[in-house]
């Protein structure tokens, strides 16, 4: 029996979250503190006020999650369990958790990631997509006639997509021909987890070798791999291997009961990884962090 804290990816954010945190708790506000002095931008302002829009860029947001999560991890004063995992852009927030990573590299290679993918696809001509109501299997079918690629496969019935706009388009039509209760376009500034990222891929290719890791004091359970890695080359191929190929959460959390892992404690803003965590097995307990 053992637990694991798990760390949410692009979706989780809101206007002020943190804030209180912040005005309240040492730990918490150093975090902030530490991040808007890495990026030399006032991120915290943003993600404390807003505007919405301004939070939700792929460049401020990913940073930004990373941010809270770590804050509510500091300010909760809870010790790491055994294992730790990330939902996507969560992976860096679980590495910094684990002492892979200082909160200062973690934001720069989160805003070079949201800069690389943004840059990648130019605006309008990429789209993600959920579809709900369809299992992996029937969805990869599709996706191979298509040639649309799986994003997330993030628990039964609910599977994201993404790529160019119009064979995501394309895709959707078919899923719902094919029984998906529904299809929709989700609001990401860029498209996610696909092969036309692959210059956002080599991109961070570049930026991951200019950071040092550490050895992370507990084993991340990899979204390439479903297993736990504690190699920091395995790490930083799989930091990159992420950007163009889909997150494997569902396995993942499956392969966390095989393992004989009975809890999961989601840290950071939301609470979308427990939510999943119920819809994919019963074997594991999940709940918030308590702060």
């Amino acid at each position: 029996m053992s637990s694991i804290f798990v760390f949410p990816g692009q979706g989780a954010q809101s206007v002020g979250m943190g804030r209180e945190l912040y005005e309240n708790n040492a730990d918490a506000r150093a975090v902030f503190d530490e991040v808007d002095a890495a990026l030399g931008q006032k991120l915290s302002d943003i993600i404390f006020n807003g505007p919405a829009e301004e939070l939700t860029l792929t460049a401020n947001v990913q940073p930004a999650i990373m941010a809270t999560s770590i804050a509510m991890l500091r300010a909760s004063g809870a010790k790491l369990p055994e294992f730790v995992a990330g939902h996507s852009l969560g992976e860096y927030t679980a590495l910094c958790a684990a002492g892979a990573l200082s909160v200062g590299d973690a934001a720069k290679l989160l805003r070079a990631r949201g800069n690389a993918m943004q840059h990648a696809v130019p605006v309008g001509q990429g789209l993600t997509a959920v579809l709900l109501g369809l299992d992996i299997d029937a969805v990869r079918e599709i996706c191979n006639d298509t040639d649309c690629d799986v994003a997330n496969d993030n628990s039964p019935g609910q599977v994201v997509i993404s790529g160019a706009r119009e064979i995501v388009e394309r895709t959707m039509e078919i899923a719902k021909e094919r029984g998906a209760k529904r299809a929709m376009p989700l609001a990401l500034s860029v498209p996610v987890h696909c092969r036309i990222q692959e210059p956002a891929a080599e991109e961070m290719r570049t930026a991951i070798e200019s950071v040092k890791f550490n050895t992370p004091c507990v084993p991340l359970i990899s979204n390439k791999t479903c297993a736990p890695l504690t190699d920091i080359d395995e790490i930083k191929e799989a930091l990159v291997y992420q950007i163009t190929h889909g997150v494997r959460w569902r396995e993942s959390v499956l392969n966390m009961a095989e393992m004989g892992i009975t809890e999961m404690i989601e840290v950071g803003p939301g609470n979308v990884l427990t939510g999943l965590c119920s819809r994919i097995t019963d074997k594991i307990t999940a709940k918030k962090l308590e702060i």
